[in-house]
């Protein structure tokens, strides 16, 4: 789903066919990044909101339920659709920033990559090279995923486990000290994820032949504009 918010979102807002829409996605692919990635994530929070309330209270809270086929009746007995809902706000909080920095974070640190640290072009290294600079540039986005979404991670978590509280009452009693306990373990936890996930998308890609578009470069017509070609 956030895929396809993602693509449709870039293909409304950028007509990249002719030689000035390739200039504006080059410019501002960092902005398209960001924008995309957040309205992909906005709706899928929506769908994600109730599954993430009842995993919660299935965590937090021994015998309550054991399965989601469980804890659903129950959370819509007790609070009606509240109970699915109530923790979406501080969701979006959590997962439009996590994805925002997963997706920017990663496609430009792929880029900085292969432009300072790799001594040669992305088309002359071998395909474990290009899975090791995919895996190292996923684990610098997942650093900063995990940074960037702990807060409201930690709010979330309280505000699933207990009954008829806001997000604003779990961010006072809290506190700032509160909000980042556990960032460490969240940082090594997500880091390795991130990774992991950005290395199996790209490694399947790279087993089946799949198309692999390389890191954006400045079209020529902006190269001329610009006076860096002879």
């Amino acid at each position: 789903m956030r895929g396809t918010v993602f693509s449709v979102f870039v293909r409304f807002f950028l007509n990249t066919d002719s030689s000035h829409g390739e200039e504006n996605a080059y410019l501002w692919r960092t902005s398209l990044y960001l924008a995309a990635s957040a309205s992909a994530e906005f709706f899928a929070d929506i769908a994600l909101a109730p599954m993430e309330a009842a995993k919660v209270r299935i965590q937090t809270q021994p015998g309550y339920a054991n399965i989601l086929r469980d804890a659903a009746p129950k959370m819509y007995k007790e609070e009606g659709l509240k109970a699915f809902y109530k923790g979406v706000a501080p969701l979006w909080m959590r997962q439009i920033p996590y994805t925002m920095m997963k997706f920017a974070c990663f496609e430009r640190t792929v880029e900085a990559l292969y432009k300072f640290v790799v001594p040669k072009p992305r088309s002359e290294c071998s395909k474990a090279e290009q899975l090791v600079v995919t895996f190292v540039a996923g684990y610098i986005a997942g650093v900063f995923c995990a940074v960037v979404s702990h807060p409201a991670d930690s709010v979330v978590l309280v505000l699933n486990k207990e009954k008829g509280s806001s997000a604003s009452q779990v961010l006072q009693r809290l506190g700032f000290k509160g909000v980042w306990k556990g960032l460490f373990a969240h940082i090594i936890m997500i880091g390795t994820l991130t990774a992991l996930q950005w290395f199996i998308y790209d490694s399947v890609k790279v087993y089946f032949r799949l198309p692999r578009p390389p890191p954006p470069e400045m079209p020529e017509s902006l190269k001329k504009k610009l006076g860096l070609t002879q």
